[in-house]
């Protein structure tokens, strides 16, 4: 028992020294893509009064998830600030995420070097893509998908210990925060139960639908209007037909891979690896099958924002999990130079990647910590020196300027803004009825580096905004009130 004991809280420091290095290698970066939506929602679930203007443009797409409220009223419970708690969750996420990753490799694999290679490799690995999907293992800031992938993660572990029904509750749980993932895990839990007790479930049929019957969505068989296709168009990752070669690669050699190892493992007597990479392989099947459907049938192209290929996310992880213990099992072995070379090199090159794609913000944008990204600086400022109420025209495109590294105004600003051209059009293929309101605009916005005085009055008699963020030095008119070398906040004057 003491022995037990020991060798938990032992591996319990092991596992947190690995959350400590992936989390390290990764960055963190709130407010980025997607926490665009979930960070505003979150602070607006705390500050009612924050977003007179655009809170369509967040709250529609988060009705079919609990995530934010749960936030929210976590945080007004412990009196955590909000940055803080953000942080704390994604860094407990990915310690059940590599916690989770170690129990399923005790499974998998009886050499204890190898499951520590698995996780190991894995955490090093989380901002791994994920073929054509737009995905990566884990996201370098607090998403829900990050949580719904830990419990997951962690139900699959339960299965493989024959505690099956431990893991109806996390799957549950899971589709509380994603349904979307959620539904994907529960399919494959669907296949890695069926494989592993080798009976026949009866509520198989329920499955059949796969992953975009499992979310209550109205609207999806409603006709698709010119403006939800617009928008739909701007996310080619949702077309599997316009997938580069090497992404179509990536989606279909994973399955290959499993349905070989299926068999040597099978062939070498290894019967829980052998029915895990069965039951990953038939899930692959099945789940790919059902996007090619979904993704080719013009009939179903409401279908397509639910993006189907997403499936692939658990499958990569899998794959990176087993390649690490098959690294650890036949290559790095007990030799410490070679374990020293393959956490070099895995997560040195992970690092170096990630500090090119965001080359202009620090690595760790944690709380307390000062920015040198003139963007991130523009909204701190904004944060608190306007009136909750301001209203904010910019760039449609603001997303994608040079040094902005994709981080939300809505989010970091805490104010209102016009629509945007990247970010809110993937709301828009979420919620169509935004579409009107979107089209009109982004197009009102269009020509921003031209934009002088009237073109900024236009949009204040259009659209009632009364602030501007432009480039430095500003048109001439606006009322600058702040400025560094890249963006100025200015007030359209009034009439």
């Amino acid at each position: 028992m003491v022995t037990s004991l020991r060798r938990s809280r032992l591996e319990f420091l092991q596992v947190l020294l690995l959350t400590i290095l992936g989390f390290a290698v990764m960055g963190y970066h709130p407010g980025l893509e997607d926490d665009g939506v979930y960070l505003t929602a979150i602070k607006a679930d705390l500050n009612p009064s924050l977003y007179p203007h655009d809170q369509n443009f967040f709250e529609l797409q988060l009705q079919a998830t609990l995530f934010d409220g749960t936030m929210a009223r976590g945080i007004t419970l412990t009196g955590i600030p909000v940055a803080w708690a953000e942080l704390l969750v994604q860094f407990g996420s990915i310690f059940l995420i590599l916690w989770s990753c170690l129990q399923i490799a005790k499974h998998l694999f009886a050499d204890a070097t190898a499951r520590w290679a698995g996780v190991a490799f894995t955490s090093a690995m989380m901002t791994l893509p994920v073929a054509g999907t737009a995905l990566c293992l884990v996201d370098q800031h607090l998403h829900p998908r990050n949580v719904a992938t830990a419990l997951i993660l962690f139900a699959v572990s339960r299965i493989l210990a024959e505690k099956r029904w431990q893991a109806v509750p996390l799957l549950l749980l899971a589709f509380a925060f994603h349904p979307i993932m959620a539904a994907m895990g529960i399919s494959f839990c669907f296949f890695l139960t069926f494989v592993t007790t080798n009976a026949l479930v009866k509520l198989v049929g329920s499955f059949r639908g796969s992953a975009a019957a499992l979310v209550p969505l109205g609207w999806l068989f409603e006709s698709p209007t010119p403006v939800w296709h617009r928008a739909l168009e701007t996310r080619s990752y949702f077309f599997l037909s316009r997938w580069s070669w090497y992404e179509l690669l990536g989606a279909f050699a994973p399955l290959f891979l499993f349905g070989l190892l299926g068999y040597i493992a099978r062939r070498q007597g290894k019967t829980k690896l052998a029915q895990f990479a069965v039951a990953v392989f038939a899930y692959g099947v099945f789940q790919q099958a059902v996007a090619i459907v979904i993704l080719t049938s013009p009939a179903l192209i409401r279908l397509t924002p639910l993006q189907p290929m997403r499936f692939l996310h658990l499958i990569y992880f899998f794959l990176t999990l087993v390649a690490g213990c098959m690294i650890g099992q036949y290559i790095l072995r007990d030799s410490a130079w070679r374990w020293a070379l393959f956490l070099l090199l895995t997560n040195g090159s992970m690092f170096a990647s990630q500090r090119a794609l965001y080359s202009s913000s620090e690595h760790l944008e944690v709380p307390g910590r000062q920015t040198s990204n003139p963007w991130v600086q523009s909204f701190a400022w904004i944060r608190q020196n306007t009136p909750t109420s301001a209203y904010f025209a910019m760039d449609p495109n603001y997303l994608a300027a040079p040094g902005e590294d994709y981080h939300s105004f809505r989010a970091l600003a805490e104010r209102s803004q016009l629509a945007d051209a990247i970010k809110d059009t993937s709301v828009v293929t979420q919620v169509p009825e935004l579409g009107p309101v979107w089209q009109r605009q982004v197009d009102a916005a269009h020509g921003w580096n031209t934009f002088q005085l009237n073109d900024f009055e236009r949009l204040k008699s259009d659209f009632g905004v009364d602030w501007v963020l432009v480039s430095h030095p500003p048109p001439a008119g606006l009322d600058c009130k702040w400025h560094n070398n890249t963006v100025s906040v200015c007030q359209i004057p009034a009439n």
